[in-house]
């Protein structure tokens, strides 16, 4: 029997508020996150909707504004992708070594090795999606010192064999179990802040510019050949209206479409589904499809496959 496509409503999306290490944190805790494929680090009770593998996760986080989430790195590269509202991505040790804003269908890459944090600064709650290389364990987090530090002071304990515990819920960590213990000496200064130009001008593209380039065939984003060249173990390319085609094609492994502007038809042999902004569709592997806007106006959408590179740490 031939394998359909999966889709996750964005209504659908489940959220786990304990997932992260700073959900208790005064400034975190009112932020949200939701797995789609792949795990959450540190939340043993998060699974994701999309089980089968992909190559990357993904997830998506929602929060109020005013509402940061607390400073941390990836081990493998991360790539963030806004869906609704104004965002602050801001990095380094303490925050303070740069800061960009970012909006609708905006588009940032960021390099392992770096802490980094993000705040909705507009004016409604608003939500960016999150991949992750690296397969589909949830990217390895590694929280700034000063975090681990603040979470233990909430009762939060992050054990070293990535589960999260919370002493005013009873928890404790299990025999031979340690602590994750903060950074310290030559370990944390693996961790160098970054330039504005290193990560804005190497990592940021915008909507707009990117529309702009998709005004025939789909905008590579991110890829061997693309405007980010780089190989994180994934691509990222922008559809619209204009580069949308009518020929089905199909791919050797699973693929994801995630709609920023308009709703999107997506067709296969004996069978169709629209997807809208905040929906996330993963295409089975040899499924001839394609996808095109179902009604007028703006239409854009984020394809992401997985490549056969490594997840390898950035260069520097």
């Amino acid at each position: 029997m031939t394998e359909l496509p999966t889709t996750i409503r964005y209504g659908e999306l489940i959220a786990r508020s304990t997932a992260p290490i700073d959900a208790h944190i005064p400034g975190s805790d009112q932020r949200q996150t939701f797995a789609i494929i792949g795990g959450l680090s540190g939340s043993a009770d998060q699974q994701a909707p999309i089980a089968s593998p992909h190559g990357f996760s993904l997830r998506a986080a929602g929060q109020p504004p005013r509402v940061r989430n607390a400073l941390h790195a990836h081990r493998t590269e991360q790539v963030l992708f806004v869906l609704s509202g104004r965002w602050r991505f801001f990095w380094g040790l303490h925050g303070d070594a740069g800061d960009v804003i970012l909006e609708r269908g905006d588009i940032l890459k960021v390099p392992t090795g770096l802490f980094r944090g993000f705040e909705n600064v507009g004016e409604d709650d608003a939500m960016i999606m999150e991949v992750l290389g690296g397969g589909d364990a949830g990217g390895d987090v590694i929280w700034a010192p000063q975090v681990i530090e603040d979470a233990k002071a909430h009762g939060l304990v992050l054990g070293e064999n990535g589960r999260l515990y919370d002493s005013k819920n009873g928890e404790s960590l299990p025999d031979g179990v340690k602590p994750v213990s903060p950074l310290t000496g030559d370990d944390l200064k693996a961790f160098a802040d970054l330039s504005p130009m290193q990560v804005v001008g190497q990592g940021v593209r915008r909507y707009n510019d990117m529309a702009a380039l998709a005004r025939t065939r789909a905008c590579k984003v991110i890829g061997e050949t693309g405007i980010i060249r780089d190989a994180p173990g994934f691509e990222v390319d922008l559809l619209t209206r204009s580069s949308a085609k009518e020929a089905m094609h199909e791919h050797d492994r699973p693929s994801v479409l995630i709609p920023v502007f308009g709703h999107w038809r997506v067709n296969w042999p004996g069978g169709s589904e629209v997807i809208g902004p905040g929906d996330t569709m993963s295409v089975p592997s040899d499924l001839p499809h394609n996808a095109l806007p179902s009604m007028p106006g703006e239409a854009a959408l984020y394809h992401i496959i997985a490549t056969d590179d490594a997840a390898e740490p950035s260069p520097r």
